[in-house]
């Protein structure tokens, strides 16, 4: 199935692949929480109930409560908020940063490309949390500042992946037929080779929002990302974490949660990338 093909049936593919549609529902269902969570959740994320602590489940607390007596599933479901918004906003800044600038060192080439490389490899050079973690400190603490860091350290991966694919597509025909045709640099961009370079994109995309879930938890955990009271999966697994010998079982919500939605990006990531390219082996 082609890019094109693919943006114009977006769901054909789904009929194909069990896992597939089983991880689109998944996030869908999370999603939908997360919009709704006001409204699901039984309390109030700062409520606290002093005489029960640390309790196990109950039917006056479905997942039991943490060391300061909150409702446990009341953050679990306000928390799904703030690490999909974590994802989503470090995607994004991934997006809009490394998209042109791959765009325009495959496209132009020359001493472009050879600035934006060396750039690109020096960044690729440093280990991706602690790029994070120092521009975080530069930021600020607080969890858009932190996906903010987050999303400047994927841009570069996202970048070398288009200006790969815009080394390709500089070489054919409909674009040298563009020039001919008097295209300006942006336009040819814009009608050609974007939509052309845009598959593995969309793939990535997907990767990249399972690491960025994975990046807020450890942001969070480290204290780093989204500040108390507000709830994240990853503050909530670092505040188990702390109590971990006196109620373990706090620590299996968060996780599981963190676990099953990385799975599920990660699952829907690889079946994109056999939907957009038959020769793909599993």
């Amino acid at each position: 199935m082609t890019a094109r093909r693919f943006l114009h049936q977006p769901l054909a593919w789904l009929r194909h692949d069990l896992r597939a549609a089983l991880s689109l529902a998944f996030l869908a269902a999370l999603l939908l929480l997360a919009l709704t969570a006001p409204l699901i959740a039984p309390y109030p994320v700062t409520a606290q109930d002093v005489d029960n602590t640390l309790a196990g489940p109950s039917a006056q607390h479905l997942l039991g409560t943490d060391d300061l007596g909150r409702d446990v599933f009341s953050r679990m479901v306000h928390g799904a908020a703030a690490t999909l918004y974590a994802s989503a906003l470090a995607v994004g800044i991934a997006v809009l940063l490394g998209l042109p600038v791959g765009l325009l060192a495959g496209y132009l080439g020359g001493w472009v490309d050879d600035a934006i490389s060396r750039l690109i490899d020096a960044l690729l050079s440093f280990p991706s949390i602690v790029l994070a973690i120092a521009v975080t400190g530069a930021l600020g603490i607080g969890l858009s500042n932190g996906m903010i860091a987050v999303g400047i350290v994927f841009a570069p991966q996202l970048a070398r992946l288009v200006r790969a694919r815009a080394l390709v597509v500089r070489q054919e025909l409909y674009v040298d037929a563009a020039r001919c045709f008097g295209g300006g640099t942006a336009r040819i961009l814009w009608r050609h080779v974007l939509p052309n370079t845009v598959q593995p994109v969309i793939v990535q995309i997907t990767l990249l929002l399972a690491a960025a879930l994975l990046a807020e938890a450890s942001l969070s955990f480290l204290g780093l990302g989204i500040q108390p009271p507000n709830p994240s999966w990853g503050s909530m697994l670092a505040r188990a974490y702390q109590n971990m010998e006196l109620a373990p079982a706090q620590m299996y919500a968060p996780g599981l949660a963190i676990l099953l939605t990385a799975l599920a990006f990660n699952t829907l990531g690889e079946s994109l990338r056999v939907a957009l390219d038959p020769t793909h082996k599993r």
